[in-house]
């Protein structure tokens, strides 16, 4: 949970940026948020207006297992645009397509998908959509 300064109104023990700048770096051991379903980990990043997330799911992670309890749907209804770190995901949407994105890759998934880990190597992946970013396996 993040905890707010009640007269700034803004994250306490967050990396303060100087927007004034023209090169901001973060890394994601100074997170906002930090979120930890069941084989998973979300941690994530305000830069700007912008917000970045780090989704690793470990091996064995089924979304229907994992983030289903937390979302409260049948299927993932979150919109992902990100690349792939390591690892792969096998993702099926309900329009019947299917793809394994691995190492690299960079994807959308529209909402109304399911995905599972391959392999014995975690899957990480960087998210870019500000909205998903922010919110996935959120309670």
């Amino acid at each position: 949970m993040i905890k707010y300064d009640k007269i700034l109104f803004k994250p306490i023990n967050c990396k303060e940026i100087d927007m004034s700048v023209g090169i901001h770096k973060l890394d994601f051991s100074t997170s906002d948020d930090v979120r930890t379903p069941e084989k998973t980990k979300v941690e994530t990043l305000t830069i700007g207006n912008a917000k970045v997330a780090r989704l690793t799911a470990q091996p064995g992670w089924i979304w229907k297992e994992c983030i289903a309890p937390v979302a409260g749907t049948d299927s993932c209804q979150a919109h992902h645009l990100g690349v792939v770190q390591s690892g792969s995901l096998l993702v099926q949407h309900e329009d019947g397509s299917e793809e394994t994105i691995t190492t690299g890759d960079v994807y959308e998934c529209k909402p109304g998908h399911q995905a599972q880990v391959v392999g014995d190597e975690p899957c990480v992946m960087i998210e870019f959509d500000a909205s998903t970013a922010g919110d996935y396996a959120k309670n």
